[in-house]
């Protein structure tokens, strides 16, 4: 019986880069078709953001409230979304995001790496071999 290894990509900006593993899930399987992709970075209190050009529906096991570092899909906005500290709507030091995406997996390393990107950098994701 083989195991699925999860999908792994790089995400990379001006000031740095992540890698991240990605679970099997819908969503992994859109982004991954689309990737590479360049998007230009947003930000939103302590999480970044950007449009992917993949419209996926929720998934049932969306969730609102992350922890830092987690990579997901912000279904409303079509974009992946990287928290990893508080957001303006966050209540103490939790990751909330604007509303519930679809949790896709979880960036290798510190996710306060993230805090180098600033609003309007490009930002390229590929897929990384395993």
């Amino acid at each position: 019986m083989q195991t699925q290894t999860p999908q792994r990509i790089r995400i990379s900006w001006p000031a740095g880069h992540l890698t991240a593993a990605l679970d099997d899930t819908p969503t992994t399987q859109a982004l991954a078709k689309a990737l590479p992709l360049v998007s230009t970075a947003r930000t939103w209190g302590e999480e970044v953001y950007f449009d992917t050009g993949v419209a996926v529906p929720r998934e049932t096991n969306a969730r609102q409230v992350v922890d830092p570092g987690t990579v997901a899909f912000w279904t409303d906005g079509d974009a992946l979304a990287l928290p990893y500290g508080p957001t303006p709507i966050s209540r103490g030091d939790e990751c909330r995001l604007a509303s519930p995406c679809n949790v896709l997996g979880h960036v290798d390393g510190d996710p306060r790496l993230l805090a180098t990107v600033r609003d309007g950098d490009p930002v390229r994701v590929e897929l990384v071999d395993a």
